[in-house]
């Protein structure tokens, strides 16, 4: 049992270096919830890393917990590399430069080379930066969508994509055994700067980088042929000078940003919850909208990672399009391009998340390319895409995305790009223009092509200590009472990836070969329904998924099963 008064005297008598957190401690005196919730558990590190909400104790992000955590990746590193080395990155979020420094003189004190970004950048220029360098790991200070209360530790593995499960329970082995106080060794950023221990990144890797991008182009001249009209929006965050360059490198010349959303400023306040999913992000670009009618307006999330996007309709009002939505268009765009230039390789492997709708498989069947699913987390596709450049076929991958807005076209990073996604929905609302098309009437035309199907995703919030334990519960129960029917329709089968086993209706058991985790999906009629836990916020996911002979019919289903999922998981 954790002593948290303990803890909190411990870190009273000697967290001063952030002259905040001696502020925050001194003023939770006494007050035995807000204690409790401060020390009752250390943020965990997974394939994820750490992210919390900003402040003092042990599950917040802080100087001490991040140093902690840098030292545990140092620990891991110099036992597992020779002369390693660590490429960081950060963000627009509040402290994410002092997070960034802290990491970098922890990893210098203990002797690895450190290349650094001098200013805010998008999380994919580090896995870009890990390859470019050739280093051991790769840090990202960022909380990626989440509120402005938050940040978090992100870390890469030497291919440049998230630690994956081995990697990271290494690290957080060697993390559990430091103290945040006497456990870690520290030099000041300037002398490790100084002693070149900490090397900044230059310009010329950024240009390398969107060059990079750049040739990810399938139509290059469509943005001078058709010009559109793009309103963008960084949200306050990293993408800013990156996504509005990479769209003017491509010839898009009516660009303008959302002013209210152009600085980097890690409070987001016009945009509480900056995620590039919600209306409410698109609510400032809709207004400025008003003076400036755009055909597009893109949104990216402050570390620039995932991108979203509002179409104008003909009426003028402006419909927001999901993240299968943009994948399913993308990926017929891209295969499209590809096989009618000539240009599609023998062997086309298109990945995507298998909580992502399964309309892209049919779209790639009819391209003969191999869709290939793998577990939610960017870290597996970014894996995928390494065993297919070992094997020589890193030409061979045509797209990479998940439900969440995450995209990728490429092997020169191993994570979901925002700035590649915005060039390429770019193209591709040039080239829904030259056929005289709005990209949801061009969207209309895709699903009259391969089927109709609705997808929804809806979250639970189980905030608190009690929050995780509560999930357990759910998912638990799920397990030891598998339901028949669901909503009326008949359970087909049953996949749970904590027994990696399919269960069909005659209780017939097949293995699933994927890594283990926290995943149920049940197989009905109209579709498919899942539930997992989130692996980065304290909340559960139900995804939804079914096909329709119109986009009514499959809209109501969606709901049918949205509402027979809730009863079933009791939320």
């Amino acid at each position: 049992m954790r002593d948290v008064n303990e803890l909190y005297r411990i870190w009273s008598e000697n967290a001063f270096e952030d002259p905040d957190l001696a502020l925050e401690l001194a003023d939770i005196e006494g007050d035995a919830e807000k204690i409790s919730d401060r020390f009752y558990m250390d943020l965990s590190f997974g394939t994820a890393g750490l992210r919390g909400v900003i402040g003092a104790g042990t599950n917040r992000m802080n100087v001490y917990t991040v140093g902690r955590a840098a030292q545990g990746l140092a620990d891991y590193l110099n036992a597992d590399f020779d002369s390693p080395s660590v490429a960081i990155g950060y963000d627009s979020r509040i402290k994410s430069r002092l997070f960034a420094e802290t990491a970098a003189g922890v990893l210098a004190a203990n002797g690895i080379k450190v290349y650094f970004y001098g200013d805010i950048a998008p999380t994919p220029l580090v896995s870009f930066a890990v390859r470019r360098y050739g280093a051991s790991s790769g840090i990202v200070i960022t909380a990626s969508h989440n509120p402005s209360e938050y940040n978090g530790f992100k870390c890469y593995d030497a291919g440049g994509y998230q630690m994956t499960d081995a990697a990271a329970d290494k690290t957080y082995g060697f993390i559990k055994n430091t103290d945040y106080f006497s456990g870690i060794k520290k030099v000041s950023f300037a002398s490790a700067v100084n002693s070149g221990m900490v090397e900044f990144i230059d310009d010329d890797v950024k240009k390398e980088f969107l060059d990079s991008v750049l040739d990810q182009r399938i139509r290059p001249d469509l943005p001078k042929e058709r010009p559109i009209k793009i309103l963008y929006t960084p949200l306050n965050g990293t993408g800013n000078l990156y996504v509005r360059e990479i769209l003017r490198l491509c010839g898009h010349k009516n660009v303008r940003v959302v002013e209210s959303q152009k600085l980097a400023d890690g409070r987001f306040p016009t945009c509480p919850y900056p995620n590039p999913e919600i209306r409410q992000v698109f609510e400032e670009g809709i207004k400025q909208a008003e003076s400036f009618p755009a055909d597009l307006i893109i949104a990216t999330d402050p570390d620039a990672d995932r991108m979203g996007i509002a179409v104008r309709g003909r009426n003028g009002e402006y419909t927001l399009l999901t993240g299968n939505q943009v994948g399913i268009l993308l990926t017929d765009y891209i295969l499209g391009g590809l096989s009618g230039s000539g240009l599609m390789p023998e062997k086309p492997v298109v990945i995507k998340s298998i909580v992502t709708s399964d309309l892209v498989t049919d779209v790639c069947r009819e391209y003969g390319a191999q869709c290939v699913e793998l577990l939610t987390g960017f870290k597996y596709i970014g894996e995928y895409v390494t065993a297919l450049e070992k094997d020589g076929r890193s030409g061979d991958f045509i797209l990479g995305f998940e439900e969440s807005y995450g995209y990728l076209r490429g092997s020169y990073v191993r994570d979901k790009d925002a700035v590649v996604a915005s060039m390429l929905i770019a193209e591709l609302a040039c080239y829904a223009s030259a056929k005289g098309m709005t990209l949801t009437e061009m969207l209309d035309s895709v699903y009259e092509h391969y089927g109709f199907c609705e997808n929804k995703v809806v979250s639970f919030s189980f905030p608190g200590a009690d929050g995780m334990e509560n999930m357990k519960s759910i998912m638990a129960g799920l397990r030891s009472n598998a339901p028949k029917k669901i909503a009326g329709y008949d359970v087909l089968a049953v996949s749970d990836f904590i027994a990696l086993t399919r269960t069909d209706a005659s209780g017939e058991v097949t293995p699933l070969d994927y890594p283990v985790s926290d995943i149920l999906i049940y197989e009905l009629s109209p579709g498919k329904l899942i539930i997992r836990p989130s692996g980065t916020e304290p909340k559960l996911k139900i995804y939804i998924g079914a096909k329709g002979t119109g986009k009514a019919q499959a809209a109501e289903l969606v709901e049918e099963l949205l509402s027979g999922a809730k009863q079933l998981a009791g939320v």
